[in-house]
């Protein structure tokens, strides 16, 4: 299993579950100070993460991009998959779209989180469960031509009433034309939907391409009461290789979150 970390380059998105914030190039030289494998990005647009740009400083800490947010565009534009708009749908399709080509030339995958919606006001479940279907279709099949996976997180009932489980997102990938989409497991979600964390972890093997790390209060890993050992033994069950992405409060402050979780990394998830 590797390591990430997150950066958020959103200033409207401060306070929210990201260890690192604005600078980049400094997050990167401390990510690299502290051992990361990789971290995660989560920009405003496509054009604030220009791959000529972003590369020289992955290459200059010895980092890889584990994946890049689509979370901005819900957040500064509100654009959705499942909008009853079918304006703003497209808008939001060409948003990621973007998106996973400039994390496909540097290697990563692109998430789909917020900008999945919600059903309701004028969209049925089973309308926006279409929609969400044909637009994951369309940008794994066009991830696939950079040879990396689309992630769809399922979310807690606080932030969609779209796909709140594991099990779920399952089905929907089973539905779902295109091959190349993976789960998202986001530990801080699961904690709140799933009734046994490992158990849902082992009926999920083989659709989880990438898990997000944080405690159960949305600390860094070994601040909440979340049963990592346990966790990591359902991983190894499975097989899982890909990343573990600190997606947490930096709490109490930015670099003591990423040291606490690349703490907990080595503790539980390091050569597994």
């Amino acid at each position: 299993m590797k390591s990430a970390v997150t950066v958020s380059l959103i200033t409207e998105a401060r306070g929210g579950p990201f260890v690192f914030w604005d600078d980049l190039s400094a997050a990167c030289a401390k990510a690299a100070e502290l051992g990361f494998d990789a971290v995660e990005i989560f920009p405003p647009t496509a054009a604030a993460i220009d791959p000529d740009r972003v590369r020289p400083i992955l290459d200059r800490h010895s980092l890889k991009l584990a994946a890049i947010g689509t979370g901005g565009g819900w957040l500064l534009q509100r654009l959705t998959l499942t909008s009853s708009d079918a304006t703003m749908r497209s808008r939001a399709r060409e948003f990621v779209r973007s998106i996973v080509d400039a994390a496909g030339r540097l290697g990563g995958s692109t998430i789909i989180g917020s900008m999945q919606g919600r059903w309701g006001e004028g969209v049925s479940r089973e309308v926006a469960i279409g929609f969400l279907g044909e637009a994951l279709n369309d940008l794994g099949d066009h991830a696939r031509r950079h040879g990396v996976p689309l992630l769809y997180e399922p979310l807690n009932r606080y932030e969609t009433n779209m796909v709140n489980l594991l099990s779920d997102g399952v089905a929907l990938l089973k539905s779902l034309k295109s091959t190349n989409v993976k789960l998202l497991a986001d530990l801080y979600h699961m904690n709140i939907e799933e009734a046994d964390l490992t158990a849902a972890i082992h009926a999920a093997r083989g659709a989880i391409g990438h898990i997000h790390l944080a405690d159960s209060n949305r600390r860094p890993a070994g601040n909440g009461h979340t049963d990592f050992a346990a966790v990591a033994r359902a991983l190894r069950d499975i097989d899982y290789g890909g990343y573990l992405s600190a997606e947490c409060l930096p709490w109490p402050d930015p670099d003591t979150a990423a040291a606490k979780t690349m703490e907990a990394f080595r503790r539980h998830f390091a050569n597994a």
